[in-house]
């Protein structure tokens, strides 16, 4: 990856619908030139997904929560994961260092979306404590994907 890369990278992180030409004119690439770049570096994994950022309040979903979890003594840090990979609440799931396993942020519609959330890891028995502080507001963040149907 060189310069040139990072420049294509970089145009593409501030909008993913920028057109090749647009780009090509920015880093001083032919149309054909930049393609190829960006199918090169999906290939070889830098690139991973082309996304949009969705304006989280407009989906009624306007509550930020980062959550410290301790998992269950008994309980199976795979299938942890896997429900934090695919729960519908959560927009990042870090393994940390320290007295907890793993710090969650989840965006929610209410404090009983928080609640919610809770009841079903206990359900699961997978988290024996966790410690919740709730975002008043956001500075700097990356663009929000749903990952779920919103009604």
């Amino acid at each position: 990856m060189d310069e040139i890369d990072r420049q294509i990278v970089n145009c593409l992180g501030d909008d993913s619908r920028r057109s090749l030409a647009d780009i090509g004119g920015e880093v001083g690439l032919s149309t054909s030139a930049v393609n190829e770049r960006i199918r090169r570096l999906v290939a070889n994994g830098v690139i991973r997904r082309f996304t949009i950022d969705v304006d989280a309040e407009a989906l009624g979903l306007g509550l930020t929560a980062f959550i410290f979890v301790g998992l269950a003594a008994d309980a199976d840090e795979a299938v942890f994961r896997a429900v934090a990979t695919d729960h519908p609440d959560i927009v990042e799931c870090q393994h940390v260092t320290g007295g907890w396993n793993y710090l969650v942020k989840i965006r929610v519609a209410s404090l009983a979306g928080i609640e919610a959330f809770l009841d079903d890891l206990k359900r699961r028995r997978l988290i024996a404590r966790s410690e919740t502080m709730i975002a008043l507001s956001t500075v700097v963040e990356p663009p929000f994907r749903p990952r779920r149907a919103v009604s």
